[in-house]
């Protein structure tokens, strides 16, 4: 069954290759088709193209196929071209000709786009909500571990003292980051694209103020034409953002597993959740840190992979677009999924208490003795020059002590303030607002 059906039937082999994985995908957007159908065609009944009754019975119909969606129960017949076809079809099935008057004013152009829209907003809450976790567990250790110092390296050489309050706060603050960022994709994502039809809008006299209200977007895509082209433009850009948290995620995950190894001795991962050899039996592997790392290393791709789908096409929809759906929608499990699993091990990691008092890592006290010196009067440079001779001759020692007191420092890792910036970020976000309007348009059917 395919909306555009007419008298010709398509070819088998086209109709595979076209169709594609679309149906595995259209599972991803299912819920939100429905709800996208029932603010529509409430829509449809305030400018009189639906009467009363038959938006009591469709909003009822289209309520009852949310709850199989939301039980897991809703299938795309293999005959049946796409997510939007099926439930049209479901609907014309239970309520007759009613059923086929849902489509007034709009294509499937701007459904898929709404759809795409509302799963994503969804997935984005359920991100925040995610790396909101994990700031939280790598805040929690950073005050935990706050006073144990490491080496920080520069160029991979031992540099100056660092400590695991700082290590841990930093990455917590580098998710900060990309929780900025995806505010900015969330903001672009939550505009409303419906009523633009094809992208060329409608003879009806559509009320998309309405529409927008109805399902809780900020705004609308004003400009139609600008609606369609945001068709790509808005899975690349949230795209971005994923790849910014991946990024973050990817170096923590580099960071852990060169900590954990034998060679630097910094931290201790739990022995159940490492892996083994199948030939040494001392191995004990970060496997999940491995995993980790080369997943949000792929999702790194993501918007260059978008990019090159979409970069050379002109305004309009066009089918390539269709491509999108499977790299993008699968992202956000992927990226959930590790987020989940990084957290886990980052809160059961055991640390090493006595790194620095390794003999090897003396010399990250060099500017600490150079300061001491400065403050005792003595200018910097000379300083300098007296702690590099001591080091070369031999002659420097250090009681390992450090007092560092400004902000961001080792005695001073402003860890509420990026507590406070973390949860300033979110409440911009505003997810109440939209679940009130979610709620209302699915309880409108009852």
């Amino acid at each position: 069954m395919k909306l555009w059906q007419k008298n010709t039937l398509v070819n088998k082999d086209i109709e595979e290759y076209t169709v594609g994985h679309d149906r595995e995908m259209d599972l991803y957007l299912a819920k939100h088709d429905v709800m996208g159908s029932m603010a529509h065609i409430t829509m449809l009944e305030s400018i009189g193209l639906l009467a009363k009754e038959e938006l009591s019975i469709l909003l009822k119909e289209l309520k009852s196929i949310y709850n199989t969606i939301e039980e897991g129960l809703f299938t795309i017949e293999n005959d049946v071209e796409d997510v939007h076809s099926q439930i049209e079809l479901m609907l014309t099935r239970k309520l007759g000709d009613v059923g086929k008057k849902i489509h007034s004013g709009r294509s499937r152009n701007d459904q898929v786009l709404v759809d795409l829209k509302l799963f994503t907003r969804e997935q984005i809450k359920i991100v925040v909500e995610s790396v909101s976790g994990l700031i939280d567990v790598l805040l929690q250790q950073s005050e935990k571990y706050k006073n144990v110092l490491i080496p920080g390296y520069t160029h991979l050489q031992i540099a100056m003292p660092s400590s695991f309050g700082l290590w841990f706060g930093a990455y917590a603050e580098s998710l900060v980051d990309d929780l900025q960022l995806l505010l900015a994709a969330f903001k672009i994502c939550n505009r409303n694209p419906l009523g633009s039809a094809a992208g060329y809008g409608s003879s009806f006299p559509l009320n998309r103020q309405l529409t927008t209200d109805l399902l809780g977007f900020d705004s609308m895509n004003y400009n139609v034409v600008y609606a369609q082209m945001g068709r790509g433009k808005m899975e690349r850009t949230v795209g971005f953002a994923i790849a910014g948290i991946a990024a973050t995620l990817s170096k923590l995950s580099f960071d852990a597993c060169m900590y954990n190894s034998q060679n630097f001795g910094f931290i201790k991962l739990p022995d159940e959740y490492t892996t083994g050899s199948s030939i040494m039996p001392h191995k004990k592997n970060p496997d999940v840190f491995e995993l980790s790392r080369a997943k949000c290393n792929k999702l790194q791709a993501l918007p260059t992979e978008i990019t090159l789908i979409t970069n050379n096409l002109p305004s309009g929809y066009f089918r390539d677009m269709q491509l999108i759906k499977e790299i993008f929608l699968p992202s956000f499990d992927e990226l959930n999924n590790c987020i989940s699993m990084i957290g886990r091990m980052i809160g059961e990691i055991k640390v090493n208490e006595e790194v620095i008092n390794d003999d090897k890592y003396t010399y990250i006290f060099s500017v600490e003795e150079v300061n001491r010196l400065v403050l005792e009067g003595m200018p910097f440079r000379d300083a300098y020059k007296k702690v590099g001779l001591d080091i070369e001759n031999g002659k420097f020692s250090h009681n390992r002590q450090v007092n560092h007191t400004h902000e961001g420092s080792i005695g001073n890792l402003c860890n509420q303030q990026i507590e406070l910036l973390k949860q300033n970020i979110i409440d911009q976000f505003d997810f109440a607002s939209i679940e009130t309007a979610e709620s209302k348009l699915l309880n409108s059917a009852n």
